[in-house]
């Protein structure tokens, strides 16, 4: 269920979150968003990443708003807007499947074949306790969900696999990889649970690279960003 029973908080600065900007012109900000910290305020509240966000003001008079989300839990690219009308061209490109995103994911075992594309439907299930997404048929309340997906390396007990979305759907890469029977490292949603007193790793899910058509006649822009530390050393020089 969408409620998370370990509770990893991330203690973040003005000075951490500046360290963090990846690319910054006069339209748009790109940061390497820390795992453990949503980027907005959920329905109960609590900090989020948009509490910092004066702190990316930099020579302009606001701060910059939020062009898209990342879970609470996954690291890596995300993009800010500092002007309106750069907003609204990136939610054009989002809706158009314009943006071009590639995530890593350290998950448990791994799938039997070395590379694929998911293609289905995922559809969005609400409990008394939180709500969670499904592999589902198609219907009047389910969504196409598309993956591209490759392993590169296989470990003991462990993948890491490199994954192209071609559709934005909420929790699209952890319940693909779980349909591929090899859920994400520290995935309490999708996941083996978390036993009496355990505490789950933070989740292994990072957005690698990013590539934004912003500007007409010019190539896109290419932004990536470094793995985080708990993943860093099954990537090894790849981080």
């Amino acid at each position: 269920m969408a409620k998370d029973l370990n509770q990893h908080h991330y203690q973040l600065t003005a000075e951490d979150l500046q360290s963090r900007v990846l690319f910054k012109d006069k339209l748009i900000l790109v940061i390497n968003k820390p795992a453990g910290i949503p980027v907005h305020p959920g329905p109960s509240g609590g900090p989020s990443l948009e509490d910092y966000f004066e702190a990316l003001r930099f020579e302009l008079g606001h701060a910059p708003w939020l062009a898209h989300r990342l879970d609470r839990d996954t690291s890596g690219c995300l993009i800010l807007g500092r002007q309106k009308k750069a907003l609204r061209r990136l939610g054009k490109l989002f809706e158009t499947g314009g943006v071009s995103k590639t995530y890593w994911a350290i998950v448990h075992g791994g799938p039997k074949e070395d590379s694929g594309v998911i293609d289905g439907h995922l559809e969005k299930i609400k409990t008394p306790k939180g709500w969670y997404m499904k592999v589902s048929g198609e219907n009047e309340n389910s969504q196409t969900a598309v993956t591209e997906w490759k392993v590169m390396k296989r470990g003991d007990g462990w993948s890491w696999l490199e994954l192209h979305p071609k559709t934005g759907r909420t929790h699209q890469i952890r319940i693909h990889c779980q349909s591929l029977g090899c859920p994400v490292i520290g995935d309490w949603v999708y996941g083996p649970q978390a036993k009496e007193g355990e505490i789950l790793p933070l989740l292994h899910l990072h957005a690698r690279s990013i590539d934004i058509p912003l500007y007409e006649n010019e190539p896109p822009l290419h932004i990536e960003a470094a793995a985080p530390e708990h993943m860093a050393q099954k990537l090894g020089n790849h981080a």
